[in-house]
């Protein structure tokens, strides 16, 4: 199955546009789209979505030059391609921008795999369960008033959803963090659970006292309290708080995850698909993770995570944010508050070309 040729894009997409319809969103993201072709006529697509245009073209630049090292290799022997480009990137990594680089060329892979054996990701990889559960964040930011907050939060749970998760972490007082939570219990009523992120913006002791405060205003959740950096400070928060404290979505690579896992300073633990460098190394911490009781989840990327997350036994929660939504044809279908694993094989995902053409950037 060899690769025949490595395709890098970049696209500029706007927001999904049923928030932008709701009032809630005018922004864009991009896109850098991989597409893999081999010699038999298959290929594979991968993708890592960038919320900001900082270092785009260099990234995008990444990507092109090891996708090139893959071609004549067979695309099926997945670790053989990520050792030859993590080693010409070695100078620069592992973490960063080899791991954002390499990352849309592993999830291509994978692609092909599973349209090679026939079988949609989630079963190749596993197949623990075909659904996972999942929550609304988008529009959540600690930056919006709280009436647009609320607004927000409605809107979510119109649509279905029974798990929220808003930022926090800039209001002047704790009292005020707490109101927000509040603002939004009222709106969503007690049925709904409610996570917080906190984006790494307090101190250990703003995190134990803010964590304290939050958890007896019913949050189930506290993501981020301190910077990811402070392993000590992170086990030490969950030692003490009754409510689940989850981070690394900051981590790249493995060698950050066996630190933070074995320090027990999450009790949940958040994998980026990008920053971690792709499926591979996805399904290795989420193996670290399984190895210690520990759940993880999934950071934004709903239509990757939720093949991953299925495929997992430890498989905890997938972020719903559908920046992608705008390049595909297929929709996640939802029930009852989990997303399904698309069924078709690899990925499962059409994209929508004259969607991708329109978006492009030359």
């Amino acid at each position: 199955m060899k690769i025949r040729k490595v395709i890098v894009e970049v696209l500029e997409t706007p927001v999904q546009t049923g928030y932008v319809a709701a009032g809630l969103a005018t922004s864009h993201n991009y896109h850098i789209l991989v597409r893999i072709r081999t010699e038999a006529g298959i290929e594979g697509i991968g993708f890592n979505v960038i919320t900001r245009g900082t270092l785009l073209k260099a990234l995008a630049q990444a990507t092109d030059e090891l996708g090139q090292l893959l071609v004549g290799m067979n695309a099926l022997e997945i670790e053989a391609c990520r050792a030859k480009m993590e080693k010409v990137g070695e100078w620069f990594g592992p973490g960063g921008m080899v791991a954002m680089a390499i990352s849309p060329l592993d999830v291509a892979l994978w692609d092909i795999k599973g349209k090679v054996t026939g079988q949609p990701l989630c079963r190749l990889l596993g197949g623990c369960r075909d659904r996972v559960r999942t929550y609304a964040s988008d529009n959540m930011w600690y930056s919006v008033p709280v009436d647009d907050l609320v607004r927000a939060a409605k809107y979510h749970v119109e649509r279905g959803f029974d798990k929220l998760k808003l930022r926090l972490g800039h209001e002047t007082t704790l009292a005020a963090e707490v109101r927000r939570v509040r603002a939004v219990r009222d709106a969503v009523g007690p049925d709904v659970q409610l996570m917080v992120d906190i984006a790494e913006t307090w101190s250990f002791h703003q995190a134990v006292a803010g964590g304290r405060a939050l958890q007896d205003a019913g949050i189930v959740w506290l993501e981020d309290p301190v910077n990811h950096q402070d392993e000590v400070g992170l086990a030490r928060i969950a030692e003490t708080l009754d409510i689940p404290v989850t981070a690394g979505e900051h981590l790249y690579g493995l060698a950050p995850f066996a630190r933070i896992l074995e320090a027990r300073a999450v009790d949940v633990a958040i994998i980026d698909l990008a920053r971690v460098g792709g499926i591979t190394p996805w399904l290795k911490v989420a193996a670290m993770a399984e190895s210690k009781g520990i759940p993880v989840a999934g950071h934004i990327v709903p239509e990757v995570h939720a093949h991953l997350l299925a495929a997992v036994p430890n498989g905890h929660l997938v972020e719903y944010m559908p920046r992608s939504e705008p390049i595909f044809k297929t929709r996640l279908k939802m029930e009852q508050g989990c997303l399904l694993a698309p069924t078709d094989p690899g990925l499962g995902l059409e994209l929508d070309e004259a969607a991708c053409a329109r978006y492009k950037r030359g």
